[in-house]
């Protein structure tokens, strides 16, 4: 490529140092928006001939010239120079070096603030849709799970003790309902981003009589930018997208957590396949969850994300400072680590065996119907706290006698409350404390059957 003087040479007498042109760049990472910034300007050349900047064959040219690009830019033909800065003057160059000085034409009225603003809300756009994909695919293996599973009994926790029983479905169902929240607010980003910036110039707007609804309705944005000089310093919309990243995160960290307790030796409830564990270099008889870890993990990173942009934005006057080029490493960084914790999920969770006995078995232990017998004693009319003094000395008493609750006789019940009747000792079992929550949201069998038939629903609606 021909060394072109940069945009911005005319006012400087010295040449840029090369230390300056290297720490400047960004073309080694926002390289991945060429497809925008063409796409872009091929609707901006169009528009400038509606305004008699371009004449009917410049136009047609330059548009040709650009389509060119784009494939030469796909199948790797063209090599970026670092020191044009970023990928919109790389693009630039080319153009001139393919068409000439008509090339030089096609930025009146543009800057590559609202440039590479526009850019990168059409880039998100599109990354939206691909996560909302990919937390739909997610979704659909909680629910395999979730109907694999259906009469699964296991300790439900609080404080990490054992709480209640409840079904395993219904604690599958929970992390469908975070992930359903997550789709919301991606898809409340994507709205955030759907907004052309195009034509705001510099900051206070283009002196051409430039379309710009037309500009927007040819790039596929729904609206566009209310003022020139919010519309170039904004990055709110990215912002917006980096926290559902971090909250879509933390929730996968959650549930990666709970695979890694429930992997244990100690906990047996689950066995992930070795095509999702790895081994260790000097314990022979290892089985790692380091998929599920490295999940974890990645939350802190995407949280970094969020947090950097943040802090980029909080001091900066309007509108554009360099400093909001910071945006793009952040952001790429966070659509890059949820896609592939996304990707990568759904496979290890329907390949994800589950110990039902065992389950069961914990649900027996730790007096997790006592909440259930106290219940029994309100029905019974006594006050509930009086219940729960009541049921807290039959606790006590099976501690000290290494039993279960649901062992005792109605005659060893009638020691600490004469108001147990014959039928106290059906309210006992896991199984008839989970069929008791048959309320909307409850963890009955009906219930979470009427769940997840709703979810499937809910799914075939979103696909349609």
């Amino acid at each position: 490529m021909k060394k072109e003087a940069k945009p911005w040479a005319g006012r400087f007498r010295l040449p840029t140092s090369k230390a300056t042109e290297a720490f400047t760049s960004s073309v080694h990472y926002d390289i991945r928006l060429y497809k925008q910034d063409i796409i872009q300007s091929i609707a901006y050349a169009r528009a400038l001939t509606k305004v008699h900047v371009l004449n009917a064959a410049e136009s047609k040219k330059i548009i040709q010239a650009l389509e060119a690009i784009m494939r030469e830019l796909e199948h790797g033909r063209l090599k970026l120079d670092p020191e044009l800065e970023d990928v919109h003057m790389n693009i630039e160059a080319f153009l001139i070096q393919k068409v000439g000085e008509m090339g030089k034409k096609l930025h009146a009225g543009r800057s590559r603030n609202d440039q590479v603003a526009t850019d990168l809300r059409m880039y998100l756009k599109y990354e939206v849709t691909e996560v909302v994909f990919l937390i739909k695919k997610l979704q659909e293996a909680l629910l395999e799970q979730a109907e694999s599973n259906i009469k699964v009994i296991m300790p439900g926790y609080t404080h990490m003790q054992r709480a209640q029983p409840l079904l395993l479905s219904h604690h599958f169902l929970a992390y469908y309902e975070m992930l359903r929240r997550d789709k919301e607010r991606f898809l409340a980003a994507g709205k955030a981003a759907d907004v052309m910036t195009l034509g705001s110039g510099a900051l206070a707007g283009t002196a051409f009589d430039i379309d710009r609804e037309g500009l927007a309705k040819e790039l596929g944005f729904a609206r566009v930018s209310r003022n020139s000089l919010d519309a170039v310093a904004d990055r709110d919309f990215a912002i917006e997208f980096l926290a559902a990243c971090s909250l879509l995160m933390m929730h996968l960290s959650r549930l990666s957590e709970e695979l890694i307790i429930w992997s244990t030796f100690e906990f047996n409830f689950i066995k992930l396949s070795d095509k999702y564990t790895t081994g260790s270099s000097i314990m022979p008889q290892k089985k790692n969850p380091d998929v599920a870890e490295l999940a974890r993990g990645k939350t802190g990173r995407v949280y970094g994300d969020l947090f950097a942009l943040l802090t980029v934005m909080k001091g900066l006057p309007l509108a554009y400072n360099r400093d909001i080029q910071e945006d793009k490493e952040a952001l790429f960084d966070a659509v890059d680590t949820v896609k592939a914790v996304l990707g990568i999920y759904p496979e290890m969770l329907l390949t994800m065996k589950v110990n039902a006995e065992e389950m069961k078995a914990a649900s027996k232990k730790g007096f997790l119907t006592a909440t259930d017998l106290a219940y029994y004693l309100v029905r019974r009319g006594v006050p509930f706290r009086e219940a729960h003094a009541i049921v807290g000395k039959i606790v006590a008493y099976c501690e000290e006698s290494n039993m279960q609750i649901e062992y005792l006789s109605l005659q060893q019940l009638k020691q600490f409350s004469p108001e147990f009747g014959y039928d106290a000792t059906r309210f006992l079992s896991a199984e008839s404390s989970i069929a008791s929550r048959d309320m909307t949201g409850g963890t009955a069998p009906v219930r979470v059957k009427e769940a997840i038939k709703r979810a499937r629903k809910e799914l075939l609606h979103d696909q349609a």
